[in-house]
């Protein structure tokens, strides 16, 4: 069973992966596949290379992040084309690490974590869709508290994601994360014996 979970940032998707994860699910976070596709001496990050310039590469040769998101934050065009290159190499690595889930477990129930499922118009053959909901205000204050961002970079993080309406849009299960983390957690746990009970 393949479950996709999403939610804008800072919604609490890893809170609810954390928890599904503790109940028996197998985790693929897109973030780790994200950061295994551009790797030293991948294609992809030799495609980002090209388009950005030697100035997004660390000393070491690895991708400097913060030097290629304040290129990206700041230019819709930009962040299509750095999307054009990382999903297709994302996808690839994803689709092996599902494949290697089921070959030692074949009654899995896999959760993939990926923040741009809408955005980046997954292929994959998702059983249900989760979607972690909090109001944007919400998530753009626990940006400023939690990860120290500015209120303007935080706001723009959430603005450059799909809006509320085509996430809430394409789900089976939502989530609410916008009250406290015992609800988010209960209603984690409800959905789960939901979906064991499919399965039985």
């Amino acid at each position: 069973m393949l479950i996709g979970l999403t939610g804008g940032i800072g919604a609490g998707k890893s809170t609810i992966a954390a928890r599904f994860a503790e109940l028996g699910a197998h985790i693929v976070d897109a973030d780790i596949m994200a950061r295994r596709a551009v790797e030293p001496g991948s294609p992809a990050l030799a495609k980002i290379v090209s388009r950005f310039g030697h100035a997004v590469l660390a000393t070491d040769g690895s991708l400097n992040r913060p030097a290629l998101g304040q290129i990206i934050f700041n230019d819709d065009s930009a962040r299509k084309d750095l999307e054009a290159i990382v999903h297709p190499a994302v996808h690839d690595l994803t689709t092996l690490e599902f494949a290697r889930i089921r070959s030692t477990d074949p009654k899995a129930i896999i959760v993939y974590d990926v923040p741009l499922l809408v955005e980046a118009k997954n292929s994959y053959p998702f059983d249900r869709i989760v979607v972690a909901h909090a109001p944007a205000d919400t998530r753009i204050q626990r940006l400023i508290e939690m990860r120290g961002m500015t209120s303007d970079d935080a706001r723009k993080r959430v603005e450059a994601q799909a809006s509320d309406e085509q996430r809430l849009a394409v789900a089976d299960d939502v989530i609410d994360t916008g009250t406290t983390l015992d609800s988010t957690l209960a209603q984690v746990d409800a959905l789960w014996a939901s979906i064991i009970a499919t399965r039985a």
